[in-house]
């Protein structure tokens, strides 16, 4: 017998959310949930969808996928440096299947319960396998981290490795032989593509330090420039200084390059910060148990009519020409 849409809502969802934090004035069970942000703070607010065949194989492990739905919401909070509050869930489903959901929602509440996050709404229906999730959270208004903030003579930061994401996505893909890495090596790169670790903690300690920040979600050089372009700034970016694993000196140093600066998934942070907080940054960084890394500076636009820009360069400071494109949800290939 096939489970009826609130049924499949309640057994799944709903009474975890009951077991977990309750924050909002009023959670599941009525048209709309209840919230108010914590006096003296806004309201930070985002929601990403993520569909089958686009950001996630059809033989995912379940589990993984729930961990990666809240996941990469959780990261566009950490971005904003707001600190998680609740979120709501909508999902298309071909056929409920029981042991599939029962795995989703395992994963899905122990990434939830970890930032106490609570879910307090949502929608199923029929349809091909979409996921969406929208998520709350707290943030002063003056200390968000925003992506029009970068200022003349910042660094560049970015928090993790990059490129793992995608080195893992091209093993599953057959680009490149699973041989070439160790089975350690490729357990981390799977590990890096299927559950990503949204970086909360860092965004709220870069709570006046950075000038602006933004996710990894699309490539560093995509998401780099999506700062650059609502601060009207340019970059300068040394492509050796940018952090990599261990596994991905594996690979042919162009691809390296390819999935570092453009291979997306990656969820670290890329902000910016002036010079004299170098030091509290690192601190930072460390109190978090979060590597930080700087990897280039911004400069502001010498004319009024030139567009924001990334230079790339080596360690040699020897510039280098490279095309590179982030992820595009309407790009077919």
């Amino acid at each position: 017998m096939s489970l009826s849409e609130f049924a499949l809502i309640d057994r799944f969802f709903a009474q975890r959310a009951r077991q977990g934090p309750r924050r909002a004035t009023l959670g599941i069970g009525d048209d709309c949930a209840l919230i108010a942000p914590d006096p003296g703070e806004s309201l930070a607010v985002s929601t990403d969808m993520l569909v089958e065949g686009r950001h996630f194989l059809p033989n995912v492990d379940p589990q993984a996928l729930g961990h990666k739905t809240l996941a990469v919401n959780l990261s566009d909070l950490a971005a904003m440096g707001a600190k998680p509050r609740a979120f709501t869930l909508s999902l298309a489903l071909e056929t409920p299947r029981e042991a599939w959901l029962e795995a989703f929602a395992e994963g899905l509440f122990a990434l939830a319960d970890r930032f106490d996050c609570e879910l307090i709404g949502g929608d199923t229906t029929s349809g091909p396998l979409n996921l969406c999730v929208t998520i709350f959270g707290d943030v002063p208004a003056q200390a968000a981290l925003r992506r029009d903030g970068a200022r003349d003579g910042d660094d560049v930061w970015v928090s993790g490795t990059l490129g793992d994401a995608r080195a893992g996505l091209g093993i599953l893909r057959g680009e490149w032989p699973a041989e070439r890495f160790d089975e350690r090596e490729r357990a981390s790169l799977h590990h890096a593509l299927e559950r990503p670790e949204p970086r909360v903690a860092l965004g709220l300690a870069l709570r006046g330090l950075a000038h602006s920040a933004l996710d990894v979600s699309d490539g560093l050089a995509g998401d780099l420039l999506h700062i650059l372009e609502r601060s009207r700034m340019r970059a300068s970016i040394d492509v050796d200084a940018v952090p990599r694993s261990s596994a991905m000196s594996k690979l042919p140093i162009e691809t390296q390059r390819q999935c570092t600066l453009a291979g997306g998934d990656d969820y670290e942070l890329i902000f910016t910060a002036p010079r004299h907080v170098r030091e509290a940054i690192t601190d930072a960084g460390a109190r978090v148990n979060v590597a930080v890394t700087r990897i280039g500076t911004i400069s502001a636009l010498r004319h009024a009519t030139d567009e924001p820009s990334i230079a790339w360069h080596d360690a040699s400071r020897s510039p280098l020409s490279l095309t590179l494109h982030g992820f595009d949800h309407f790009d077919a290939h």
